[in-house]
């Protein structure tokens, strides 16, 4: 199977430096990606997350909550979304047959209206937790007006799956090729996961939102900027679960070095290194 690594939109962080460690001022929005993979399999294409869609780009307002629309003011370019992306690669948007969602979060999901006939499948948690909203976060971060099509949604329980390098519960998917694997990673949400994907240089695991910058991989001094580690203090629904999971990465960064790759969605540099061009350049 082959991947390929589209950045379907990104941010435009309040913060400046404190978020990427980069940009010059405090004063100025730092760019954060939104790493989504599309992987080419002989059944046809499988997305994992969307990013940001056509409807987010042409009526935000209607779509995403005025605080996000603040804090991360993303760069809403009609070109960036996977939908546009997918044809500029030469694909017919009807192959995506199946979407895995690492969570629903507005900047993961936005683009499923994009693909109607495509089966989207996710952790059964994340969907009744994103169904509840129940508090002030929740109706921030999951916005139905992104998924007004629910009918081909499949959901998966945490405790039914197999062992993978040490993580329980992991579940192959209804009608998706036993290479694309659901991995629970709860702690930004409660439904999270990591999507794991089996190609000719090895596994990646696309970790989603487990983490936000490169160097909390790091496995002699994990570190991170002070404005994302805000950020995930904010976003986080279970703390422990979140570092403990964090630690498990690292581990299983260092530890399988030659068998798995583990990148996340909104690091820069992993995205660079992984897609071979830079954050604004289409594949």
């Amino acid at each position: 199977m082959r991947i390929h690594h589209l950045n379907c939109i990104s941010a435009c962080a309040l913060g400046g430096h404190l978020m990427d460690g980069c940009t010059p001022s405090l004063l100025q929005r730092a760019p954060l990606c939104c790493h989504c993979l599309l992987v080419e399999t002989p059944a046809g294409l499988v997305l994992v997350d969307t990013g940001y869609g056509l409807r987010d780009v042409r009526d935000p307002r209607s779509r995403l909550s005025p605080f996000f629309l603040w804090l991360m003011d993303p760069d809403l370019r009609e070109e960036m979304t996977a939908v546009r992306q997918i044809r500029r690669l030469g694909f017919d948007t009807a192959d995506v047959r199946d979407i895995v969602l690492t969570h629903l979060d507005f900047d993961h999901a936005g683009g499923l209206d994009d693909f109607p006939r495509a089966r989207v499948h996710l952790l059964a948690r994340e969907h009744d937790d994103a169904m509840a909203r129940r508090g002030w976060l929740d109706r921030q971060r999951y916005r139905p007006q992104q998924w007004t099509q629910r009918q081909h949604w499949h959901t998966y329980a945490p405790s039914q799956g197999e062992g993978w390098f040490g993580f329980d519960c992991v579940r192959e998917l209804e009608g998706v090729p036993h290479d694309i694997l659901l991995v629970p990673l709860t702690g930004h949400t409660l439904g999270h996961a990591g999507v794991a994907v089996r190609s000719q240089e090895g596994w990646l695991l696309q970790a989603g939102d487990a983490y936000f910058h490169h160097r909390e991989m790091d496995a002699a001094a994990p570190w991170c900027t002070p404005g994302l580690r805000a950020y995930q203090a904010l976003m986080e629904k279970d703390r422990p679960a979140r570092l403990a999971n964090q630690q498990r990465l690292r581990a299983l960064a260092h530890g399988h070095a030659g068998e798995v790759r583990v990148c996340c969605a909104h690091d820069n540099r992993e995205f660079e290194q992984l897609a071979g061009r830079s954050l604004s350049s289409l594949p």
